[in-house]
């Protein structure tokens, strides 16, 4: 009896190993890396993993914590990610294998599916109205293998500011850099997400005397210096329950998967997507934005050609 349950164990570990994302059909478990769990990608994540495992037969997929986009994307190279988010600028970064990136990375993408605002948020009493005044003050970049890190160091040295000496530099995830505002720990932070983010929500609703940075003058030297996938973007407060309207710099955010995965496994998620965009829409509000013409819209990043099948079948 104990050498057939052990047969059978055996069997079951085989059949679980056999079911990445690489592949198309039965068997298929679906790692989704997404990011803080305060922030958009995950929630969005969640909700497309639930779609993905009713809507693809024998496909079971889970969205996993994580730093975000630069984390995600080495996920997908290395295998322990079948589906990643990540912001375009990273994205771009990584298939030219530059900056955060020594070479370049076997990645292709779905979908471009919204737009990312830039969030500099000072903490209450802090005198700061632009990123500027972030010099000589108590600052988190974001975490390590972030995409909000890219974003807060290129505009930082667009404001003349060094993030390595200027300031007294934090790396601190969405939710530590919450909680490190509240406790008066920092005096500023970066975040780059959708609207709203529910730990931006939670901090305004507690300190409502919170400001986030107006960020327009930097624009134009990150677009300088990077090109036009930096874009303004206007916040509007009321999202957070507060007054008024805040300009920023937006980027946005594609879905990536390994360049090696089936055609057909590339197409069912990138079907499920688009399809199953009122459903999304009851998790979080910025799958609402979903539109298959701006979907394939990923350039410098190359499409998959079961996301491309997808879009040509749609016209």
């Amino acid at each position: 009896m104990k050498r057939i349950l052990a047969m059978v164990a055996v069997a079951a570990l085989a059949v679980a190993g056999c079911g990445g994302g690489g592949g198309g059909g039965a068997g298929n478990r679906l790692s989704i890396a997404t990011g803080g769990t305060t922030g958009v990608y995950y929630v969005y994540g969640g909700g497309l993993a639930k779609q993905l495992s009713s809507s693809i037969a024998n496909t079971q997929a889970t969205a996993s914590v994580t730093s975000a986009s630069i984390e995600n994307i080495k996920l997908l190279a290395s295998g322990k990610a079948d589906i990643g988010f990540s912001q375009a600028d990273t994205a771009a970064d990584a298939v030219n294998g530059k900056d955060s990136f020594t070479a370049k990375q076997p990645i292709k993408a779905l979908a471009r599916i919204y737009d990312n605002y830039t969030h500099v948020v000072a903490a209450p009493g802090v005198e700061a109205t632009k990123v500027a005044d972030l010099k000589g003050k108590r600052v988190s970049l974001g975490p390590a293998n972030s995409g909000t890190q890219v974003v807060a160091r290129r505009m930082l040295e667009a404001a003349g500011v060094n993030p390595d000496t200027d300031i007294t530099k934090q790396q601190l995830s969405i939710n530590e850099s919450v909680q490190a505002a509240k406790d008066g720990t920092i005096d500023a932070f970066f975040w780059v997400g959708g609207l709203p983010t529910a730990g931006i929500t939670d901090l305004a609703a507690s300190k409502p005397d919170m400001k986030l940075l107006d960020t327009g003058d930097v624009l134009a030297k990150m677009q300088t210096t990077y090109g036009q996938q930096y874009v303004p973007l206007d916040v509007d407060m009321s999202l957070y329950k507060l007054e008024g309207t805040v300009k920023t710099v937006g980027i946005a955010n594609v879905l990536l998967v390994p360049d090696k995965m089936s055609e057909q496994l590339a197409y069912d998620i990138t079907k499920t997507l688009f399809e199953k965009k009122t459903e999304l829409s009851a998790v979080h509000p910025e799958a609402k934005k979903l539109d298959v013409a701006l979907g394939q819209k990923v350039e410098p990043v190359q499409l998959h050609p079961g996301a491309a099948r997808y879009y040509k079948e749609k016209g």
